[in-house]
Order: C-alpha cells, then sequence, then structure tokens
C-alpha cells in the first residue's frame, strides 16, 4: 500500500488497467508516458472535475459521495463486487494510531451444528484471514489430508487457506488450474482488506505473502476483485484421483463473520463416486472393520477357548 492509503492503490491500479481506446478516447498515436488512462481522461468519464479526482486519488477527499464513487465506477468499468469493494474503501475511516490485536476467532454453536449436518459432505470453517478454524471429516481428508485433523482447535496452529494455496506444495498440485483457484483466493482476500482495513493480522498476512510468494505479490498488486462463493474446480487429489467439485461458500446474511465452504459433486458422477471414497478411506479404523470382527463372542465360543 502506498503512503495514500487503500482507495488509492485501488483507484491507480484500475485506471492503470484501462486503455483509451477500451473506453473510446482517441489518442492520435500520440506517445503516453504512463500506461493506462490519464487522470483527467478518467475524471472527464465520470463527470467530475479533474482536481477534484486527484485529490480523490491522493488520499485528500474523504467526502466523496455515493454518487460521485457510482460514476467513477462506472468510467472504471467496475462491475457490482468491485463497485461494493470502491464504496467500502472510500468509507473506511483513516488510521487514528496502532490498531488493537484481534482476539483469536471461535465458531459459534450454531455453526458447529450446521458443519456437524454435513456430514456426509466436505465441509470447512474459514475465518475473516482465511484461517481454517473447523472442518469435518471428509473436508480435511478432501482439503488438507497431509495435516493434523486437530490443527484447527488450536488458533497457534491453524492452517490458512491462503498460505497453504500460495506456499504449500501438496495445495498447489491439488488444484489442476491452480491460477484460477489463487486468483480467487486473492480476490476474495482483497474485499476482506476492504472490510477490516486496520487488521493487523490480516495485514501480516499479507506482508507475508507478498514477500514470500512472487505470485501472490503479482496478482494482489492487480487489485482484482473476486467473490468466492461458487466455483468449479478440478482437483487431483492423491487417494481418489481426479474429480470435479463445487465449492459453495455460506456465509451469515451481514457478512462479517467465518463462513461455511462445502464441496459438491453432480449425482451419480465420477467425481460423486470419488467423494464416496474418500468418505470410506478417510473413515476411522474401526468403522472400516469387518462387521464380525466387533460383534462379541457367545458364551459357547468362551468356553471352547
Amino acid at each position: 500500500m502506498n503512503k495514500h492509503g487503500h482507495l488509492a492503490d485501488f483507484l491507480q491500479a484500475r485506471r492503470g488497467q484501462l486503455r483509451p481506446e477500451d473506453v473510446g478516447l482517441q489518442t492520435y498515436g500520440e506517445r503516453r508516458r504512463v500506461p493506462g488512462l490519464r487522470r483527467e481522461e478518467l475524471a472527464m468519464l465520470a463527470g467530475i472535475s479533474a482536481p477534484y479526482y486527484t485529490r480523490l486519488e491522493q488520499g485528500q477527499s474523504r467526502n466523496a459521495s455515493p454518487e460521485v464513487l457510482d460514476a467513477i465506477a462506472g468510467a472504471l468499468r467496475l462491475d457490482e463486487s468491485e463497485r461494493a469493494h470502491l464504496h467500502a474503501l472510500a468509507r473506511a475511516p483513516k488510521r487514528g494510531g496502532s490498531a488493537a490485536r484481534p482476539r483469536p476467532e471461535r465458531i459459534t454453536p450454531a455453526t458447529s451444528a450446521l458443519l456437524a449436518a454435513f456430514e456426509s459432505t466436505p465441509a470447512i470453517v474459514i475465518g475473516r484471514r482465511s484461517d481454517v478454524l473447523a472442518w469435518n471429516r471428509q473436508g480435511h481428508g478432501l482439503f488438507a489430508g497431509h495435516l493434523d485433523p486437530d490443527s484447527p482447535g488450536d488458533p497457534g496452529r491453524r492452517p490458512n487457506m491462503t498460505r497453504l494455496v500460495f506456499l504449500d506444495a501438496h495445495t498447489r498440485d491439488l488444484y489442476a488450474d491452480w491460477p484460477a483457484k489463487a486468483g480467487a483466493v486473492v480476490g476474495n482476500l482483497r474485499l476482506t482488506a476492504g472490510r477490516y482495513p486496520d487488521d493487523p493480522l490480516l495485514a501480516g498476512l499479507i506482508g507475508e505473502l507478498t514477500m514470500r510468494s512472487p505470485e501472490f505479490s503479482a496478482m494482489w498488486a492487480d487489485h482484482r476483485i473476486l467473490p468466492c462463493d461458487v466455483a468449479d474446480y478440478e482437483m487431483r487429489h492423491p487417494l481418489v484421483g481426479t474429480l470435479t467439485v463445487t465449492q459453495q461458500t455460506l456465509q451469515s446474511p451481514q457478512g462479517n463473520g467465518p463462513v461455511l465452504v462445502v464441496a459438491t459433486a453432480d449425482p451419480g458422477s465420477p467425481s460423486a463416486t470419488a467423494l464416496t471414497l474418500l468418505a470410506h478411506v478417510t473413515a476411522p479404523r474401526e468403522a472400516n472393520q469387518p462387521r464380525e470382527a466387533t460383534q462379541p463372542r457367545h458364551d459357547a465360543d468362551i468356553r471352547d477357548t
């Protein structure tokens, strides 16, 4: 983030991604010193003055009306998610000092009950910063079977899905189209950063990944917004082979708490069969024992021994 803040970063990045020809402006072959649109061109398209837009992009004005923001969003050709993100950035208060360290996130009894209801479907609970707060047996087996199944219960050892996607070889190999998954993760993290600009743990995660992963750094600088509501992914699982699952994110209407991510497959498809097989191979060992081996012996059998 530059010295002017998240809003300035976003406006500059998205302005730089628009070419004059994309918005019907003639350049007449002139040489341009900067990529994308100039500030005065963007201001003209939005119907606002160039000095005002410059102050907004430089963080010198924090009172843009919703109408002005919508005009800028239209000029930048933002979709609905990106438009909402722009409004969230504009509403974010200026930092007045160091933010308090957030408490570890926890799931509510209601969320625990909901997770238990998905007994036959892979499901995980993800916190604000993409930490895994809980998972059911199949969710662990599908997304991170190489990790300790009890790790989400300890805030100090919780897996983080963004770290896993970018820094963990197993998770990287799990997705046939890894760039698509990585882009979705970064795009969703962008939305979260816009809602919680003063979260020090979130800022620390972003800083760590920027330093450790050139791919994350490049994607983060792109300022793409992508809500991960529903998406299909082809996965190459080490136990059950290739399968395609639909990952759906379920969250509260307020959108401010942990989310439940479930993975399903088309009924009757080979992928559904693979999920059934995964449920079998990840079941507790005693559940896989032959039925007669777990039954008590009759008295006659005891006397014969």
